[in-house]
């Protein structure tokens, strides 16, 4: 079993992702109302937004705090999380 890694900004990533679930579940009533294609395009978009800020958000975070740059797992560990960037 696995340590558990939490940060300090883990609350905060956890705050924005909750907010883009409600704000999905409301693009989904959109949809389920019939609103017009503009407005829940508009909406999705934001959804997407917010979900690509708060994974970059905790991608930084871990960066910041989990990798040593002289460590050669550090290396290949940073090299495989930037790829979600």
């Amino acid at each position: 079993m696995t340590k558990p890694h939490t940060h300090a900004s883990h609350p905060r990533v956890i705050s924005r992702l909750k907010r883009a679930d409600g704000h999905l579940h409301s693009v989904i009533a959109m949809i389920e109302e019939g609103r017009p294609c503009l407005e829940v395009a508009q909406q999705l978009q934001a959804v997407e937004s917010a979900i690509r800020n708060a994974k970059q958000a905790f991608i930084h975070d871990h960066m910041d705090n989990c990798l040593d740059a002289g460590d050669d797992h550090d290396k290949s560990e940073l090299k495989a999380i930037s790829r979600y960037l």
